[in-house]
């Protein structure tokens, strides 16, 4: 697995703090454009948008001797010329530096749910659109076969959901601003709620929450007052994956800030949702992908040196009873040889590190 060089991954970590820099600027996106206009003799500020139909629509700002909005427009143009270099900055970093860019329809979901506040909201991005990430944030190149999809999921903590009082803007609104063919898709369970909405070409953009400690809880979707519009499937173990996540950066356009799981709590993860996929439908596949997922990850770690960590989060989920060991014996089973051992030695290594016991998922 070949490393990416130092340089880059010092231009990611300059292009997040300039793209978290730039997030106060969302009343004046930008895509827009302050304009001069002279009326009965005085020069005012509009802010013209485009309205995704080839027209704008025009914000009034204020008029042009008040000092405040003649700085906003100043440093909107230094804000432009800064978005610019961020284009840049992602461009050298995908195509030279070996890091992975989404395909435009995720990384333009993303991006649209990141300004509309998921991400300050405590939001976590998860699934294979979070995987596209743990390239820069390692620094290392991961292959491709293991980063394709055709859906993005998002998943939030219920209490946090709760007791955040604050909300984004309606989520099919901002899912339409991206693709006007996006609709809610039915619950399985047949509640009006949906926690999934999907376009014409099938793209599958999914909210998921832990599910509260009762299997009671599973058949009926969560209602998520931070969602605005959305409720969450919830789902068991993903308290676990949504445990102390990090920044790091989607490489989308100008780069869009973002909150993914811990790598190595990902990786055990996979191996446990690996165990539990489905054996019809698109469930070999996809579990198919969660085990070569958790594979690159496992080499990842031990090549940057972080099984000491990988060791503490394997060591959490093994605590956690009988059912997250069965399922983890079950996922590790499904590694290729060379892989196993891998992970084997990868544990090993971190627990002595960690001055901690470990149980392996293997038999004699």
């Amino acid at each position: 697995m070949k490393s990416i060089d130092l340089m880059y991954q010092t231009m990611l970590a300059e292009l997040g703090q300039r793209s978290l820099d730039a997030a106060w600027t969302a009343d004046f996106p930008p895509e827009g454009r302050f304009t001069p206009a002279n009326i009965k003799g005085r020069k005012y500020w509009y802010f013209d948008i485009p309205d995704g139909h080839g027209g704008t629509k025009r914000r009034y700002v204020g008029p042009a001797d008040d000092p405040d909005i003649s700085q906003r427009v100043a440093d909107h143009k230094r804000d432009k010329d800064d978005l610019r270099a961020r284009r840049r900055l992602v461009n050298t970093l995908t195509r030279e530096g070996g890091m992975i860019a989404p395909d435009a329809m995720s990384g333009d979901i993303v991006e649209a749910l990141a300004d509309g506040g998921l991400f300050r909201l405590r939001g976590v991005l998860i699934g294979t659109v979070a995987f596209q990430c743990y390239s820069g944030l390692l620094g290392v190149r991961l292959p491709m076969a293991a980063i394709l999809t055709g859906d993005a999921d998002i998943a939030q903590d219920y209490a946090i959901s709760r007791e955040v009082e604050d909300s984004l803007p309606p989520i099919i609104e901002l899912l339409q601003g991206v693709d006007a063919s996006f609709r809610p898709v039915p619950y399985r369970s047949g509640s009006a709620a949906s926690s999934a909405f999907q376009n014409a070409d099938g793209y599958r953009v999914e909210f998921l929450t832990s599910n509260r400690g009762s299997d009671d809880y599973i058949d009926q979707p969560a209602k998520m007052p931070a969602l605005s519009g959305a409720s969450a499937d919830p789902l068991r173990f993903l308290d676990f994956l949504i445990r102390d996540p990090v920044r790091t950066m989607l490489l989308h356009r100008s780069g869009v800030p973002v909150v993914v799981p811990d790598p190595s709590r990902y990786a055990v993860h996979k191996l446990i949702v690996a165990s539990r996929r489905q054996t019809d439908g698109q469930g070999p596949a996809k579990r198919d992908k969660d085990i070569r997922q958790a594979a690159l990850l496992f080499k990842a770690l031990q090549q940057t040196r972080r099984s000491a960590d990988l060791a503490l989060v394997y060591n959490e989920a093994w605590e956690r009873g009988p059912a997250w060991q069965e399922g983890i014996r079950t996922g590790a089973g499904m590694l290729p040889a060379q892989d196993a051992e891998r992970f084997k030695t990868v544990l090993i290594e971190g627990a002595k590190k960690n001055r901690e016991e470990i149980e392996l998922p293997f038999g004699e």
